[in-house]
């Protein structure tokens, strides 16, 4: 889904490019009230883990890959709006580090990738969990849902604005037809990886899952061999879980291991084919206009090390470099906005009168 120069004109790149700064600057301002002491520290981690597992391309079709787009993952773990700070980490340490991604494109790819998938995803997983039971599982459930349902709006967004700005004269419905067909398939992918991430964060630690908050679910009594429901003393609602205080460095050590193992390691193992955009982009003719990416000599380009000529080396330490830099740089910009948001909360003046 990594819009490259030349695909989309300049005017309609600029206007996203706009829109993509815009929402940035909402979501700065928004993620001031979403990030507290626990959930701050990990924000910049699910950017690194989001930069990790886009590297693991999957199969979905003959001679076509998918991989996660990560704004349903990311705004169901810390919220919306730090979500699209998230995604927009990721996409422009790819564009400048890695040559993925047009630099001139990256307002497309931000309102694309980020924006579009936040909000569609979130404001679905939000309607889900309203009317189903505050459980473990309904959560999980809906994330899945969200998940899905967000890559191929994402497909959609990119169809509306190649219509609007396309440099080739191909045929939209076809484009259109193409698009979210092949993501629709990618979009059980990005499912999956999302409910059981979700679920794996929300099993050993509830409280840092920004969607689970106010998770309730029935204490559970063990008779006879078998688990039973406690009923409360109204058998109106079920107990809250009680949350022990406790540090969250266990889950950041455990998440920051687990995305360099799958940058430095499993990406090796990653589908070779293109994903859907270039195989879409290839078939109707969209690639024609496709301009050479301004960062094309990177010592990083195209996920691998200048001058290491062994691929599994070479392909494992850029993975490896890439989630540093990322986890630094988001940890950077949320320990700015924590910091900001604690500057606000703290009190402009001691005196007092009488």
């Amino acid at each position: 889904m990594h819009v490259p120069d030349g695909f989309i004109n300049a005017p309609t790149s600029a206007v996203t490019g706009v829109v993509a700064a815009g929402a940035i600057a909402v979501s700065l301002r928004g993620a001031r009230r979403e990030l507290d002491e626990r959930t701050a520290p990990l924000a910049g981690l699910v950017a690194a883990f989001i930069f990790a597992v886009q590297m693991l391309n999957f199969p979905v079709a003959a001679g076509t890959s998918g991989h996660l787009l990560g704004g349903a993952l990311a705004a169901i773990l810390v919220g919306p709006y730090t979500g699209v700070l998230c995604v927009s980490v990721v996409l422009l340490m790819q564009g400048i580090l890695f040559a993925d991604g047009g630099l001139t494109a990256l307002g497309v790819n931000i309102t694309d990738m980020a924006i579009v998938t936040t909000v569609v995803a979130y404001a679905l997983f939000r309607g889900l969990v309203k009317v189903l039971p505050r459980t473990r599982r309904s959560v999980t459930a809906a994330s899945f849902v969200a998940a899905l349902v967000s890559v191929p709006a994402a497909a959609l967004a990119f169809t509306l604005l190649y219509w609007i700005g396309g440099t080739t004269d191909v045929s939209i419905g076809k484009v259109a037809t193409a698009m979210i067909g092949v993501h629709v398939l990618i979009g059980i992918g990005e499912a999956a990886i999302t409910a059981l991430t979700v679920g794996a964060v929300i099993a050993v630690r509830p409280d840092l899952v920004y969607g689970a908050r106010g998770l309730r679910q029935r204490l559970k009594l063990r008779v006879n061999g078998e688990l039973v429901d406690v009923p409360d003393a109204s058998d109106a609602e079920p107990a809250p879980v009680p949350v022990a205080a406790r540090s969250h460095r266990k889950v950041w050590i455990t998440g920051l291991v687990a995305s360099l193992v799958l940058a430095g390691f499993v990406s090796f193992y990653a589908s070779a084919n293109p994903d859907g955009l270039e195989k879409v982009a290839s078939d109707k003719g969209i690639d024609e206009k496709a301009e050479d990416h301004a960062a094309a000599d990177s010592p990083l380009a195209d996920y691998g090390v200048k001058d290491i000529t062994n691929a599994r080396v070479s392909g494992g330490l850029a993975g490896v470099i890439g989630v540093g830099v990322t986890v630094v740089a988001g940890s950077a910009v949320f320990w700015a906005v924590r910091r900001r948001r604690s500057a606000d909360a703290s009190p402009t003046t001691t005196e007092t009168t009488v």
